[in-house]
């Protein structure tokens, strides 16, 4: 079975991070949008470069982006507010030079119209499905995974919103039906956040470490 990323959002304060980059997920995610309780205005520390440190940003200019590459060095960047193909294109440009993923963003409740990835396919690396709700993520609730078993795209991506420990069977289950239509390298990484804080911000760790290795296990990697 394919191999399946791990990626630990909404990280804030530095010994947090310290602690979770220990557990080595595949990517961590530090949210530059100020209307976030997980708004990181702090310093990070420096972790090793195999967890690839992701900016997460709303609707904010190509010029905000690139200082926070450059003050962070970030390896990947999440566009998780209504950025269009155009935007993620001039940012592409602007980063030629730059090993760094895109990940665009797209909410979803009970239905989703695909034909809205169209414009992006070919100009981000990957997409992430999410959870529609009032906060632009973090709401700590899943949406209807029933939507991405008519996923038609070869773009692979993120599956999001409100995963916790009890749902590593179930990631297990879409992961299986990907395999089985011979997909399975369509749903590259999981993302979670919320349902593993202390309070907002604050990863715990002994709970991330149990649902690392309850998907490892689960998914026989």
């Amino acid at each position: 079975m394919a191999n399946i990323r791990l990626k630990i959002c909404g990280m804030k304060q530095p010994e947090n991070v310290r602690e979770i980059a220990m557990l080595q997920p595949d990517y961590m995610g530090l949210i530059f949008y100020e209307k976030s309780p997980r708004y990181v205005a702090a310093h990070i520390p420096e972790i090793t470069s195999e967890v690839k440190k992701t900016g997460v940003f709303v609707d904010t200019s190509l010029e905000f982006i690139l200082e926070k590459i450059e003050k962070y060095q970030l390896q990947a960047l999440q566009l998780h507010g209504r950025e269009t193909a155009e935007f993620c294109r001039q940012l592409r440009d602007n980063l030629q030079d730059k090993n760094i993923e895109i990940i665009k963003v797209f909410s979803v409740k009970e239905e989703f119209d695909f034909s809205r990835l169209e414009e992006y396919e070919g100009v981000v690396d990957f997409f992430l499905f999410d959870t529609k709700g009032k906060n632009k993520g973090g709401n700590g609730v899943t949406f209807n995974w029933e939507v991405l078993k008519n996923y038609p795209s070869s773009t692979p991506f993120f599956l999001s919103g409100g995963i916790g420990l009890e749902e590593a069977e179930e990631v297990k289950e879409l992961m299986n039906l990907f395999q089985e239509n011979g997909k399975e390298n369509l749903l590259y990484a999981v993302d979670v956040n919320s349902r593993f804080e202390d309070e907002q911000g604050l990863k715990n760790a002994e709970k991330l470490r149990q649902f690392k290795e309850r998907i490892t296990e689960k998914l026989d990697l």
